[in-house]
């Protein structure tokens, strides 16, 4: 890119997208062949790879080419107005090796931490790219711990017969004693607040980098290539700005321990359009620190436009949380399609995260054979996959407690799924100024929603095979419009209302 370009939206629901400005490249070549890469699957091209790059950074900046074949190498640190192009057919294969993970501060799960860096790392630069046909590897499966039930009983055989070891109980797969033992050993050294990485060198083998790390970036642009096995998250901005994902593919095993597709973590200005993600994890996330740590950075998620996009597996479609801390704003998501998630819009916080999901526009979305939840709104959430039901206790409010507000969603279709919206809020601070409409769903459950206020649910055409269409728990100021197509298990009946503090229920039984 010689130049750059912008993305303008029309100002919809109150806020207008701000420009998005691409990365501006210089118009010069460095071929890794031309310092000594060799792509036979076998040779170490991290040098090769890494004076490819420093050549293009001392030269003012430019493209860095990877030809068709097999390159194995370590982890790369890019360098402002670089743009690394991988054509048709090149693999990029990451070492196994972890003594190539330099330790490094980074951000895992929303905490500032000690990390091995990641294959491709880059912080504080400005003007980066990387594009092309080629393929990115990160070779997780020599970092990855696995769950039995995630497997079948020949796999996990098979994994057992591999190396590595198990837990006491025999249900959770490391690949090595040093990577079992990782955790506790770090956590002790968090709590004593030790940050220096030669610390954590014992533990090295734990630490899995995300695939791609970009931190404190700015004008970002991944356009083309397939992101691939990562050791943990795959892509991963981090507090960056002008950030443009096109056209990119991103894949984990589904049994990938952490396996996201992508997290876009206190990131602002960005687009994230025509892209392909089959993952192990959250597939579109929307995040911005947590708890303390998260609030105390206070960088909100915001300004993101995501569109056409598919997702085929995935523990969410599109995703907001859990690590919300620093608050998540002004996203608008749009014709895309999530194929057997296990949940389709997700929405998940917890007490004790604080931090304001507000402004965000949902509309045109298409769902088939989805797990859970088609549309889930959970403030309870402990890290378990779908929805548990909402607590009675009422706490007090706090800057670490969730809020989650003024939320649209419209032109919604899924065939499938257990519960079409289920909806638990916090009774000291309910989800509020909710609208869904024109949503169609094939469900077992229709609506049921614990602690919300001001909500509209208006022209839903659900059919239901068990309970009421809808069923209310301690839910005030609730508009009811257009559901005259909806129908429930025999005798169950349309609505059911419970609570004391249920109130304001209004329901229009017309067409």
């Amino acid at each position: 890119m010689t130049r750059s370009h912008v993305e303008r939206s029309e100002a919809q629901n109150g806020w207008t997208m701000p420009e998005v400005q691409l990365p501006e490249i210089p118009d010069r070549l460095f071929r890794i062949t031309e310092f000594g890469a060799v792509g036979d699957g076998h040779t170490d091209n991290t040098q090769a790879f890494q004076q490819a790059i420093q050549a293009c950074s001392e030269a003012g900046g430019g493209r860095v080419v990877i030809p068709a074949g097999l390159w194995l190498t370590g982890s790369l640190k890019l360098a402002s107005r670089l743009e690394l192009h991988a054509e048709a057919g090149a693999l990029v294969m990451f070492t196994k090796d972890f003594a190539q993970y330099p330790l490094v501060m980074s951000s895992f799960e929303g905490i500032p931490s000690v990390r091995c860096q990641s294959p491709l790392d880059a912080e504080g630069l400005e003007h980066i790219a990387i594009t092309g046909e080629g393929i990115f590897d990160g070779n997780g499966e020599a970092w990855r711990p696995v769950k039995r039930w995630k497997m079948t009983s020949l796999q996990w055989d098979s994994l057992l017969q591999s190396g590595g070891v198990t837990d006491a109980e025999g249900e959770f797969w490391w690949p090595s004693v040093a990577a079992m033992n990782g955790r506790a050993q770090t956590e002790k050294l968090i709590q004593k607040g030790i940050h220096d990485p030669s610390a954590y060198e014992l533990y090295r083998a734990y630490l899995r980098p995300n695939l791609l790390s970009f931190r404190r970036c700015k004008y970002i642009l991944l356009y083309g290539p397939t992101f691939q096995n990562s050791a943990a998250w795959c892509l991963h901005p981090w507090a960056s700005e002008h950030v443009t994902i096109r056209n990119v593919t991103v894949r984990n095993p589904w049994f990938a321990q952490n396996g996201d597709g992508l997290d876009l973590d206190s990131c602002r200005y960005a687009i994230i359009e025509n892209c392909k993600f089959d993952v192990g994890d959250d597939a579109i996330c929307m995040k911005s620190g947590k708890d303390e740590a998260g609030r105390k950075l206070g960088i909100p998620c915001e300004y993101v436009t995501i569109r056409n996009c598919i997702v085929y597996h995935g523990h969410g479609g599109f995703v907001i949380g859990s690590e919300m801390s620093g608050g998540v704003r002004r996203i608008r998501v749009s014709d895309c399609t999530f194929i057997g998630t296990d949940i389709g819009l997700r929405f998940k916080s917890a007490r004790g995260r604080g931090g304001v999901v507000e402004e965000i526009d949902i509309s045109r979305i298409r769902m088939t054979n989805i797990a859970g939840e088609a549309i889930s709104f959970h403030l309870f959430y402990a890290g378990v996959e779908g929805s548990g039901s909402a607590q009675e206790d009422v706490f007090p409010v706090t800057e670490g407690t969730p809020v989650f507000r003024k939320i649209t969603i419209a032109d919604v279709t899924c065939t499938g799924a257990q519960t079409a919206l289920i909806v638990n809020g916090l009774p000291e601070m309910p989800l509020e100024d909710v609208r869904v409409s024109n949503f169609h769903a094939t469900a077992k459950r229709g609506v049921i929603a614990h602690y919300a206020k001001d909500i509209l649910l208006d022209c839903l055409q659900l059919q239901t095979s068990e309970g009421p269409v809808i069923k209310l728990h301690q839910c005030q100021d609730v508009e009811l419009k257009r559901l005259g197509q909806s129908y429930g298990a025999s005798g169950e009946g349309m609505l059911v209302v419970t609570g004391a503090d249920t109130s304001n229920i209004r329901y229009d039984e017309s067409e």
